[in-house]
């Protein structure tokens, strides 16, 4: 949904779809466990 929302905003320069792109990468930012650390830890199999 960013990639599609920032691909509006560069065609358009529209500042409210900006603004909604910012909105999400927010929201997006505050999901608990969707943190890059985490995610690296996930390759990494426990034994």
């Amino acid at each position: 949904m960013l990639d599609l929302t920032w691909k509006v905003f560069t065609q358009t320069g529209n500042i409210d779809t900006y603004l909604l792109f910012k909105e999400l990468e927010k929201e997006n930012q505050e999901i608990p466990g969707n943190s890059n650390e985490e995610l690296a830890q996930m390759d990494n199999p426990i034994f």
